[in-house]
């Protein structure tokens, strides 16, 4: 009923050699943007090395572009603000996807609603292996005192773990995927000639302690528009952001403002075609590393330790703030937690070492 294909030369007939049926694995994440973005290169390798697997993705609907363009993978929406509501609604969508005559079942998000959607499918006899979160590990990393700070697995890896145990291993380490997608009329003409290095700017994350300061990323924007190499273009949405990043525009001639204007599949597109992204520990960090674009990514009171890396991005483009100064970082894993006096601690970073990073990973001449 809500199978969705996000492109036709997705769909695949589902029988291998001879009429044998390929295996069909049903993959569960259903938010947020940026761990079910962390699942497109995971996705992208497993089918490269099984081309005669078949994948459904159990996700909300919005995300369904993310997906666009993998062969052999579809995408089913749930709708769990509607039909597959509660716990009969979730009932309701294990039975669709059991027609859909699913194989087995890739958690690879480990909530509630996965686990009673798992509690059904092991009633039909459908095999069901879960993602390992790491929890024990990333408190450990996260608290206070007593803290063991080390490098922990990658949610990517984690998600990789999953498919290992359904019998399928992937190699996340040689993974070519620069792919730039096409830019619809409108975006063409907003985004004009690529004859400079076009870097996106996402300024936002969920959390404050994730953002850097208004006024600090200002004087980035300031430095960054004198540059006649670079194009610049602002990502955000969110009801707080989209006055602010009009206001930037506005006060930076030449700065322009994505959020509002176009579609989701648009955004990723445009995405898909910059030379670098400039993100927080945030969503678009991992959407435009899921094409194979350079990210940088400023970190607040989270850490490049806890798994959340982009793909395949070096840590070196990662920036902190003086972790000799806040010592406690990371406070969480989500950045919900901010220990007294930790308020500015992404002061500590300055704008010139964003530019710097940016210059040096567009490989431009600084004007």
């Amino acid at each position: 009923m809500r199978r969705v294909f996000a492109k036709k030369e997705n769909s695949f007939s589902g029988n291998g050699p001879a009429g044998e049926k390929s295996p069909h694995i049903l993959v569960i994440r259903l938010s947020a943007m940026g761990d079910v973005a962390m699942v497109v290169p995971v996705l992208r390798k497993l089918v490269s090395t099984y081309p005669k697997i078949k994948v459904t993705v159990l996700t909300r609907g919005f995300f369904m572009p993310m997906f666009a363009n993998i062969p052999n993978v579809s995408v089913y929406e749930a709708d769990v603000n509607g039909v597959h509501s509660g716990i009969i609604g979730l009932g309701r969508l294990a039975k669709e996807l059991r027609d859909e005559e699913i194989d087995m079942v890739a958690d690879l998000h480990d909530v509630l609603r996965s686990n009673v959607l798992n509690s059904v499918f092991y009633l039909f006899g459908i095999p069901v292996k879960q993602i390992d979160k790491g929890r024990k590990e990333k408190k450990a990393l996260t608290r206070l005192e007593n803290k063991v700070f080390q490098p922990l697995q990658s949610t990517h890896q984690r998600y990789a773990d999953v498919f290992e145990a359904l019998g399928y291993p992937i190699d996340l380490e040689n993974h070519d995927f620069k792919h730039s997608l096409p830019l619809s009329a409108e975006v063409e003409y907003f985004a004009g000639s690529h004859d400079k290095k076009w870097l996106g700017i996402a300024p936002f994350a969920q959390h404050a302690s994730k953002s850097y300061p208004s006024d600090l990323m200002e004087e980035v924007l300031r430095q960054l528009q004198n540059n006649q190499n670079i194009g610049i273009f602002l990502f955000g949405g969110g009801a707080a952001e989209l006055p602010k990043l009009q206001e930037w525009e506005k006060t930076f001639p030449g700065i322009h403002s994505v959020a509002g204007k176009f579609t989701f599949e648009e955004e990723l597109a445009l995405i898909s075609n910059l030379d670098a992204m400039l993100s927080m520990d945030s969503g678009n960090g991992h959407i435009a590393a899921m094409y194979g674009v350079p990210v940088i990514t400023v970190w607040g009171l989270t850490h490049p330790y806890a798994g959340f890396v982009p793909f395949n991005q070096p840590l070196e483009n990662s920036i902190l703030p003086d972790l000799e100064k806040y010592p406690l970082i990371p406070t969480s894993i989500y950045g919900k937690t901010v220990p007294e006096g930790y308020e500015n601690a992404m002061r500590s970073i300055p704008p010139e070492i964003i530019v710097k990073k940016i210059i040096e990973v567009l490989d431009i001449t600084r004007v």
